[in-house]
């Protein structure tokens, strides 16, 4: 009896999907653990179950855990991005790999906008404030009066860009590839960032974007400017940020990523960051899309009527 493996962290086991595969004499197992697997936990589930296809999420999926697992065939992501996969490796083994960009797109794009208003507003630090017994209202700025810097007009981008406009924002992006002459356009991040007072970042992350957002463009953005990752976390770099934040030379953060999660690190400890646990998909109709793409590309690939 053929095996997938769901090694995604959170799957609706419900999913008629499912059905589809075990109507065709598949034996389903999942993610015992209700986090993200590492490598070796990853290999485990494999191996033990034999498993010829998998939905996976972000856990790591290297040339060790396809050595270990000559038998798998085919990955689909529930997720946008490969940067968890070494793609080179699956193809070299010619495992198909299956990814969901369009799905998570909405959901992600409001958790960007949601973080943006919430550093600007100052939501956190007056829902501190008020936990602690201090009835204190905190100026802010408007979203809808500030120019928001989009860095990749893809999938998510380009939503942002439309409900930030929506809104009543100027919006502007850089792109390498995409132009879109209802926003103003960059040449580069460096040049944006010292037009905005938001800066998005909906990149994939890979050795060319790896800290994109550096120094100089934290310093580009200003005092008053705020920077949000939704994205990847290896797209910011992280000491850059805690000590522009700290010194005063950009107005605050919000994180949904980071370089090393789950995060434990001193943006912790400043009041003017927000942080989420990568949580950008977790809308509960924008997920449930995601996880049938995913069994509808596996489906797709094992030649079973989706």
């Amino acid at each position: 009896m053929p095996t997938l493996a769901i090694t995604t962290s959170n799957f609706d086991m419900e999913n008629p999907y499912l059905d589809k595969l075990r109507d065709h004499g598949w034996e389903i197992v999942r993610n015992p653990l209700g986090r993200r697997m590492t490598e070796d936990e990853v290999l485990d589930l494999l191996r033990t179950s034999a498993a010829e296809a998998m939905v996976a999420g972000v856990e790591p999926l290297t040339r060790r855990v396809f050595d270990a697992n000559p038998q798998l065939r085919v990955i689909s992501r529930c997720g946008s991005g490969l940067d968890s996969v070494d793609v080179e490796a699956a193809a070299e083994r010619g495992i198909g790999l299956y990814r969901t960009p369009e799905a998570p797109a909405e959901a992600v794009a409001e958790l960007t906008i949601a973080l943006a208003i919430s550093v600007l507003r100052r939501i956190g630090e007056a829902d501190r404030l008020v936990r602690a017994g201090t009835w204190k209202a905190l100026m802010g700025r408007s979203y809808g009066r500030s120019r928001i810097g989009i860095v990749g007009l893809g999938h998510v981008g380009s939503r942002v860009a439309k409900v930030s406009r929506a809104l009543g924002a100027e919006v502007g992006y850089t792109d390498r590839y995409v132009t879109d002459d209802a926003y103003r356009r960059f040449p580069d991040v460096l040049s944006l960032a010292g037009w905005a007072d938001v800066l998005t970042i909906h990149l994939p992350h890979d050795e060319e974007t790896h800290h994109t957002v550096d120094a100089a463009v934290l310093d580009a953005l200003g005092p008053e400017g705020v920077v949000v990752n939704t994205a990847r976390g290896g797209l910011v770099d992280e000491e850059a940020l805690f000590a522009a934040l700290r010194e005063g030379r950009i107005a605050g953060a919000a994180l949904d990523v980071f370089e090393t999660e789950p995060y434990d690190g001193p943006l912790s400890s400043l009041p003017n960051v927000v942080l989420t646990c990568h949580m950008g998909s977790y809308a509960r109709q924008v997920r449930a899309a995601m996880e049938t793409e995913a069994l509808q590309n596996l489906l797709t690939h094992l030649d079973l009527t989706p």
